[in-house]
């Protein structure tokens, strides 16, 4: 009897800061792809990944580490065949420029369908480049308009400069007080986004409460 050989379903690392989402992705996509391994974090992820050598790693943009980028550019030294398909709440243009830039073959939101990232998966394990709808025109467009990184002038504070332009928006929003609701809003962005960068600028300015922001923002005259 003859008929068309099923193609094996791809190799798939999971990397996430959050091991209940983790969980429900791999119970979601059951017998859909073959999920071979799982980590937290930026430094076990990239070991994992040069380990193991999957055909694709679905990946958080914010991680504890260092993020999804620092991932994607240690494992594609050593293995310029993974392919990379980033799964995020954020759907900010900074984290979608970078982690693109740094050499994913994808950006999908955690809104996704089963079905759809099951498909996406796929399509990314066979080479093609795959977005949300929502999406697939502004990745376009932004890379149409978006300055490289050789254009984009210091502000010679340290602290400010680690901070991505966007990071800067809500960081000079909350300053003027602005809730979360506000500022999603205003740069029409999800409240979930906002927090998402919130955190980030917690972390990277190593403070701990929205009342500390505000105070290292006027004192640098953001506000």
């Amino acid at each position: 009897m003859s008929g068309a050989v099923r193609a094996a379903p791809p190799r798939v690392v999971l990397v996430d800061d959050h091991g209940l989402f983790r969980s429900g992705v791999r119970a979601e996509l059951g017998r859909q792809v073959e999920v071979v391994g799982e980590a937290e974090d930026v430094a076990p992820a990239i070991e994992l990944i040069g380990r193991l050598v999957p055909d694709v790693v679905l990946l958080d943009v914010h991680l504890p580490g260092g993020g999804g980028q620092a991932v994607i550019a240690a494992v594609k030294k050593e293995h310029p065949d993974v392919r990379f398909l980033a799964l995020s709440a954020s759907d900010a243009p900074e984290d979608v420029i970078a982690v693109i830039r740094a050499g994913a073959r994808g950006y999908v939101t955690k809104t996704i369908s089963t079905a759809d990232l099951a498909d996406a998966i796929t399509r990314v394990a066979g080479g093609d480049a795959v977005f949300s709808h929502r999406l697939a025109g502004f990745v376009l467009d932004a890379f149409a308009a978006a300055p490289s990184p050789e254009d984009v002038k210091p502000s010679f504070d340290p602290e400010l400069d680690q901070l991505t332009s966007r990071e800067r928006e809500v960081l000079r929003l909350i300053a003027q007080g602005y809730t979360y609701k506000e500022i999603a809003r205003e740069l029409y962005i999800s409240v979930k986004t906002v927090e998402s960068h919130v955190s980030s600028v917690l972390r990277k300015l190593q403070l701990s409460s929205r009342h500390q922001l505000t105070r290292w923002a006027a004192e640098r005259r953001l506000t």
